[in-house]
Order: structure tokens, then C-alpha cells, then sequence
């Protein structure tokens, strides 16, 4: 249990900081961030702490879903955002399109790492992931079609706002699914306990 909660919480923290490189990479960023950060151009509240905001208020509507979120659900609340501030608080944005794509692609690539970690904990998903799950039980409709449906509409409200929309955003739809994929087995705390399980004595 000690190492899950170390796990966890490195993986919420790692997630921040990788969303807040592919922001600093000022090349386009994931649906949520966009919504997050067009958001926060209009607020002119740090993005870091509108994605704590947004992520309770999408737990909010795990209620007529009848989702129950779990310590990693809470944990992502509270870290993710704060870690991502804090990060984009220390790095000055990226110039030059060279560095902005090293550090895109950087990001991206921790956050694949952090989702391994904190996945692979298995405290509960986060507040957006158990919204698609949540619709899924509720409406019968596919997974894919209920991220589709929730990133798409958060992507074009976010950069209707002023979030970032580029190539970043297109290459995290594009590599952040096979790296996790990488990633999870990595540390998925449960394959592992099978696994010594099942060692002969």
C-alpha cells in the first residue's frame, strides 16, 4: 500500500508538470488543457488552478451518473493542476520551433510516463476519465464515441475561449494512446502482485 500511494502521487505529480511543458511548448496542447487554458485567459486565473477547478466540477456530474470516485480521484483534483502551476510558474515558455517541439514532445512523453504511474496504482480513474466511463454505463454508447464526444466539445469551446489549438494538439491525440499502452504494464501494481503470486515457493 505504501508504494501505490508513492506511485500515485508521483504519477499526479509527473502528469502536471508534462501538461504544463506541452503549454510551455506553446504549440498546441490536449482538449482539456485548451479548455482549461482558454478558461484562464478569460479568467486570468493560472491554468494550473482552473484544471483543479474544472476537474471538481466534472466530478460534480459523476452524481446522476452514479460514479464513486476513488483516492486517486481526489488525489488527481487536488495535484494534478497544482503541479502543472507550479511548473509553468518555474519554465519560461519555449522559442524557437526546435526547443517548443523538444519540449512538446517531452511533455507528452511524461505525461504518458505519469498516466503509466498513476493508472497503474489503481486508486480510482480521474475526474475526466470516469466521466466517460460514467456515460458509457449510463447511455450504452461506445468509450471511444464518449471521449470523442466530451474532447471534441471541450477542444472547440476551450480554443473559442483562446486556448492554444496546433500541432501539439494533434500529435498528443496521436502518440499519448501508444505510449501509455507502453507505459501501463510498466507499473500496473496489480499485474505485478500476480505475477509474484504465482512464483512456486
Amino acid at each position: 500500500m505504501p508504494r501505490r500511494i508513492v506511485q500515485l502521487l508521483v504519477g499526479l505529480f509527473l502528469y502536471g508538470a508534462g501538461c504544463a511543458l506541452t503549454v510551455e511548448a506553446g504549440l498546441g496542447v490536449d482538449p482539456w488543457t485548451v479548455f482549461a487554458q482558454g478558461l484562464s485567459v478569460r479568467t486570468e486565473i493560472g491554468i494550473g488552478w482552473i484544471t483543479n477547478i474544472v476537474g471538481f466540477f466534472v466530478l460534480l456530474l459523476w452524481i446522476p451518473l452514479r460514479q464513486k470516485p476513488g483516492i486517486g480521484t481526489i488525489a488527481n483534483i487536488l495535484l494534478v493542476g497544482t503541479s502543472m502551476q507550479i511548473v509553468l510558474d518555474l519554465i519560461p515558455p519555449m522559442t524557437g520551433f526546435v526547443a517548443q517541439l523538444a519540449t512538446l514532445l517531452a511533455g507528452i512523453l511524461l505525461v504518458a510516463l505519469a498516466s503509466g504511474l498513476y493508472i497503474g496504482a489503481r486508486f480510482g480513474p480521474g475526474p475526466r476519465d470516469g466521466l466517460m466511463t460514467g456515460l458509457n454505463a449510463r447511455l450504452g454508447w461506445p468509450i471511444w464515441l464518449c471521449r470523442a464526444l466530451v474532447e471534441l466539445s471541450v477542444l472547440l469551446v476551450g480554443w473559442l475561449l483562446g486556448g492554444t489549438v496546433g500541432i501539439g494538439t494533434v500529435l498528443f491525440a496521436v502518440l499519448i494512446g501508444p505510449l501509455v499502452h507502453v507505459a501501463l504494464p510498466l507499473f500496473d501494481t496489480r499485474r505485478k502482485t500476480e505475477a509474484v503470486s504465482h512464483q512456486p515457493a
